[in-house]
């Protein structure tokens, strides 16, 4: 995992969530996330997770559904 240094350590702002929220609805990756928020992988997905927001992709439909 890539060592970041832009937000580590600091405290989430409103920019940085409002962010996270408009990348998790567009389906982002959590690794491009974090590299567009400056956060690590875990980062993302701990705040995701405080937040409330699932990071499970939408567009793919579940393995066990047969048409």
């Amino acid at each position: 995992m890539p060592y970041y240094t832009r937000n580590t350590g600091k405290s989430w702002t409103s920019k940085d969530v409002s962010q996270l929220k408009q990348l998790v609805k567009q389906n982002t990756p959590t690794r491009v996330a974090g590299f567009k928020i400056g956060r690590t992988e875990n980062a993302i997905r701990a705040e995701a997770n405080k937040l409330g927001l699932s990071l499970k992709p939408t567009n793919q439909s579940p393995y066990n559904r047969r048409k």
